[in-house]
């Protein structure tokens, strides 16, 4: 870790990587960012309360949204929230009217606080559950467990009969967009396919020949 947490954690801000590196995703846009402690000291940030949303009012934690200082945790439940807006198709707080950027905030933290759990991962793995749980149960200065949480869902995909291929959504996506775009392939004929080919052009020369001797 280099003891910084992001704070903007959103679809936009993931890439995949290109070629031979494909199967690798890269978190851009620091411009949020800050750290959570002092590297040398481990020293972590103090708790604060009162502070603006910073981030992305769909993906930001409850936490965020009530005006608590962010750390890991924070990091965690909002990367639980692109993982539902990945597999939902969308969240149940997108699509609010309001008259001003500050009613709206406050429309999704409410719809975002009443709806629980439960409501958001029902019909999705429990593992999706145990995550949100498990993030919102960490105390402010908390270390997150995460190799509990890559177990999670390590176990999961086991589970479901997946296997380390390299070969994601996307990586299909790619496969059959290249595929399109290639010329169609030759067919291959062998010797003998050649060799017949070859006696129809001769048989066939010799039949326009014959037929200008009979003109």
């Amino acid at each position: 870790t280099k003891s910084f947490i992001h704070r903007d954690v959103k679809p936009d801000n993931f890439l995949i990587g290109l070629g031979k590196r494909q199967s690798v995703i890269h978190i851009i846009d620091f411009g949020l960012a800050k750290k959570y402690r002092d590297p040398r000291s481990h020293q972590h940030i103090p708790y604060r309360e009162n502070k603006n949303l910073t981030g992305t009012a769909r993906y930001a934690s409850i936490n965020t949204h009530i005006g608590i200082e962010q750390s890991r945790r924070d990091d965690l439940e909002s990367l639980g929230y692109v993982l539902m807006y990945f597999i939902r198709g969308s969240l149940p707080w997108q699509g609010l009217k309001a008259n001003t950027k500050k009613q709206k905030y406050e429309r999704i933290m409410d719809r975002k606080m009443s709806t629980s759990t439960e409501q958001l991962c029902k019909g999705y793995a429990t593992e999706f559950r145990s995550y949100f749980e498990y993030c919102r149960s960490l105390r402010f200065e908390d270390r997150p467990d995460y190799a509990y949480l890559k177990r999670l869902f390590k176990e999961l995909f086991y589970r479901k009969g997946f296997q380390y291929d390299n070969m994601f959504d996307w990586t299909v996506l790619n496969l059959q967009q290249e595929k399109a775009r290639m010329p169609p392939e030759r067919p291959i004929l062998s010797s003998q396919q050649q060799a017949q080919g070859e006696q129809g052009v001769g048989v066939s020369q010799q039949q326009r020949t014959s037929g200008d001797d009979q003109q």
